[in-house]
C-alpha cells in the first residue's frame, strides 16, 4: 500500500491515530511501527523478535494476530470522527503459512464503515510479500481516551 498523500487524510486524523498507537504497549513490545496511513487504510510492520517466536522458531501466530488486529483497527479509526477511539468487537484469522522471515507487515483496510460498527480486513505478509495470514473482523467506535479509564 503506498503511503497516503497528505491531502488524503487530515492532519488531525493522522495525529489521532499516531497518538493512539503510541499508547499501545503491546505494539511497543513487538517493536512495531506504522508504515503508512490513508483513509480506511493502515500498514504496520514489526520484526519477528526472539520473544515473539513459538516452539519451532516460527513467528508466533499471536504476533500476526496482534499486527493484523491493530492495522485493521487503525484503518477503521482513520474514518471515525474526532473524539472517538476504536475497539475490536470480533475477529477471525486464517493462518496460511508459518512466519519464517525476519519481519511481518500487516495491511489493514476498511471493507464497510457504519455509524457504529466497521467491518475490516487485514493481510499479514512477510518481507517477501508472501501472505501468512488473513484477518477479518468488526470494530466499534467508542469515546476517546476516557474508554481506557
Amino acid at each position: 500500500m503506498p503511503a497516503a498523500a497528505p491531502d488524503d487524510l487530515s492532519q488531525e486524523a493522522v495525529a489521532r491515530v499516531r497518538a493512539s498507537f503510541a499508547r499501545q504497549t503491546m505494539m511497543a513490545t513487538f517493536g512495531a511501527s506504522i508504515d503508512a496511513l490513508g483513509p480506511g487504510r493502515c500498514r504496520i510492520a514489526a520484526p519477528v523478535l526472539p520473544q515473539a517466536r513459538q516452539q519451532q522458531g516460527f513467528g508466533h501466530a499471536a504476533l500476526a494476530f496482534a499486527l493484523g488486529d491493530s492495522a485493521a483497527g487503525y484503518a477503521a479509526l482513520t474514518l471515525m470522527p474526532p473524539g472517538t477511539e476504536v475497539l475490536t468487537v470480533e475477529m477471525k484469522i486464517n493462518l496460511l503459512a508459518p512466519a519464517t522471515g525476519p519481519r511481518l507487515v500487516a495491511e489493514g483496510r476498511v471493507v464497510r464503515s457504519g455509524r457504529r460498527l466497521t467491518v475490516v480486513t487485514a493481510e499479514v505478509a512477510d518481507d517477501g510479500g508472501r501472505t501468512l495470514a488473513l484477518r477479518q473482523g468488526t470494530m466499534i467506535a467508542v469515546a476517546g481516551e476516557a474508554a481506557a479509564s
